[in-house]
């Protein structure tokens, strides 16, 4: 039996399309390790997929001045010796990488140990964790076309973005009962990443009112920012982190307002789900939402709304305007050849495994 690491791990974005991987690796008879961070959110998700778990050093590597810049570059290079012990003792015949600062030092141990890598990159343009591991790696998978031009000739693959074959298969009376939700009334679903937004989280509830009136709102809220004050708010149903529910959730959905990271867009556009996308701003970010959602947009999946123009009229008027149009959303995404990837990655790494 053949061996792999995965390993990712910082936001759920870096850790959800390695779960969406695991199913097609049993069942290519791959006995399956991850490596990650002693904190990060991949620690609880992949123990609850039954896979064996190894929690290395990790230090973020930052464009910015930051004291922890100093401190850093010694957490990566244990990390590094960590990576090296482990893959001595586990023996892998390939190393699977979704990216995030965690799967930096393993890329380079696989590559000191002369072990096979291929990484997963899901923005439109690498991040600086990617950037450092892609000369250390044999291939190199990508969700964009417009990807490939940053990428190593000979190295880049366009693949699009593993999927959960469970979000697939949804339970509408499921999700129904669960937010207690009446039947016939368009369901909104708000989800602002893993960890949240507040811009997001605010900007809903200032809206409740009068989105109320139209919609039934499902709320992925973030760790720490559910609002007790709205917990028995007729047709509002807020939630820190969905889990295991969120295939039932999607399926109740009649419109998604999301923030534009690439797994997550990834998941609207196989769901076939209107959706207002609201990027991570340049200030907050290395701007890679905006574009993930530019072409997004260009592609006609998404509405774009960026947090510096939205006002509540502008906001709502947006949100009846695309549920209005929903139709032309859902015919183009239908239409486009982005599919999911499992098979193709899979059969990636069954070819680049020594």
């Amino acid at each position: 039996m053949k061996k792999i690491i995965l390993t990712g791990g910082g936001t759920a974005g870096h850790v959800t399309p390695n779960i969406a991987l695991i199913p097609s690796l049993r069942k290519a008879e791959f006995n399956i390790f991850y490596i990650g961070s002693y904190n990060g959110i991949e620690n609880q998700l992949i123990k609850e997929q039954g896979i064996p778990y190894y929690a290395i050093s990790s230090g973020k590597l930052r464009r910015y001045f930051d004291i922890k810049n100093f401190s850093d570059p010694f957490k990566v290079i244990k990390g590094l010796g960590q990576s090296i012990r482990l893959i001595r003792k586990l023996k892998p015949d390939i190393v699977f990488s979704k990216g995030g600062f965690v799967s930096v030092p393993v890329i380079l141990a696989a590559k000191f140990c002369h072990v096979p890598s291929i990484i997963h990159e899901s923005d439109l343009t690498p991040g600086l964790a990617n950037k450092l591991a892609i000369p250390n790696a044999a291939k190199v998978c990508c969700n964009f076309p417009e990807t490939l031009q940053y990428l190593p000739e000979g190295k880049a693959v366009l693949t699009g973005s593993p999927i959960r074959r469970e979000l697939l298969s949804g339970n509408k009376e499921n999700a129904r009962k669960l937010c207690g939700f009446q039947k016939d009334k368009t369901v909104l679903f708000v989800v602002g990443g893993s960890s949240g937004s507040k811009f997001i989280n605010d900007t809903i509830r200032g809206l409740l009112p009068e989105l109320l009136k139209t919609y039934q709102i499902v709320h992925m809220c973030g760790k720490g920012n559910l609002e007790e004050s709205l917990n028995r708010t007729i047709g509002y149903k807020q939630f820190e982190y969905i889990g295991s529910e969120l295939n039932d959730i999607f399926a109740l959905s009649d419109l998604v307002i999301s923030r534009a990271g690439a797994n997550s867009i990834c998941e609207l556009l196989a769901l076939h789900k209107p959706n207002i996308l609201i990027p991570l701003s340049a200030n907050a970010s290395r701007g890679d939402q905006i574009l993930n959602a530019q072409s997004f947009e260009k592609q006609g999946f998404s509405v774009v709304m960026e947090e510096e123009v939205i006002t509540p009229d502008k906001f709502l008027n947006l949100i009846h305007e695309t549920y209005k149009n929903r139709e032309r959303y859902i015919s183009a995404m239908k239409k486009s050849s982005m599919i999911n990837s499992v098979e193709k990655i899979v059969s990636l790494i069954e070819e680049t495994a020594k």
